[in-house]
């Protein structure tokens, strides 16, 4: 049987994640108040991060920066803005 949380990102119910993907009370947090399919679009925002700004997740300023960005978009609203990344627009 599927956790149901009130999703902070989606700001609705939600499927919850099925295990805590993210270490220490963050990882808490984010397992009770996070949903799958938050985290999923996170997981994707993540990686484009990653590539565009060639972060190196061994280097611990690194890892802060990505974990910063990582709560301004699941509990603050922020959406993560990839430098070069243009969304594909409606108009085509």
């Amino acid at each position: 049987m599927s956790r149901i949380v009130f999703c902070q990102r989606l700001n609705k119910e939600a499927e919850g994640l099925d295990f805590q993907f993210y270490p220490g009370d963050l990882g808490k947090r984010i397992f009770d108040n996070i949903s799958k399919e938050a985290w999923a679009e996170w997981q994707k925002k993540q990686t484009m991060l990653i590539n565009e700004k060639k972060l190196n997740m061994m280097d611990p300023a690194h890892r802060q920066l990505l974990e910063a960005e990582m709560v301004k978009y699941l509990f603050e609203g922020h959406d993560t803005v990839i430098d070069g990344y243009t969304p594909p627009s409606d108009d085509q």
